[in-house]
């Protein structure tokens, strides 16, 4: 069953408003580029911003489990729960998506990956809808597109990879946004 259009996973939550737990992963390749992905808003064609692959939870999923998933759908790359590091951030964000009011929490892991060529062919029905791209970002590259006003959710993810791309120290911060 679909719950407001936006899929399976979303439920209400105590406040009526759509939720779901969901699960991301900040991908490197070796040369510190970050994989993200470029969607719009079904409702607003015009609104697109940036973020890390990762979806929502299936019913009894743990998060790692769900993010190894979500890479192998969004991406066609493989990894291995011994290659996630985290979470790295947990997030909790409102936002408006299909003419609705969503609320989410995230857990984000880090993870390196040698395999650069992407296979966008485990898209569901919904993502082929609002998923334009994805791509390879090197760092300076996306600092200059967020500073010319490239959208990039979270909000701290550019400073984020930065410090991780040198390796994570174990902690995890939280926002909410």
């Amino acid at each position: 069953m679909t719950t407001y259009g936006l899929g399976p996973d979303w439920v209400p939550g105590p406040d009526g408003v759509p939720f779901r737990r969901a699960a991301r992963v900040i991908l490197l390749d070796d040369a510190d580029r970050l994989l993200l992905v470029r969607g719009h808003d079904a409702g607003e064609t015009s609104r697109s911003w940036w973020f890390t692959v990762g979806g929502g939870l299936e019913p009894g999923e743990e998060p790692r489990a769900g993010a190894l998933r979500e890479l192998r759908e969004e991406t066609g790359l493989r990894l291995s729960a011994e290659q996630l590091q985290g979470p790295v951030l947990t997030r909790s964000a409102v936002f408006d998506f299909a003419a609705v009011t969503c609320r989410q929490d995230e857990e984000f892991f880090l993870a390196r990956g040698t395999e650069t060529r992407l296979d966008d062919g485990g898209w569901t029905a919904l993502e082929r809808d609002v998923l334009d791209e994805l791509r390879w970002w090197e760092l300076d590259e996306l600092d200059a597109a967020v500073a010319a006003g490239a959208v990039v959710y979270p909000r701290l993810l550019p400073g984020l990879v930065r410090r991780l791309a040198g390796g994570w120290d174990g902690t995890s911060e939280h926002v909410v946004e």
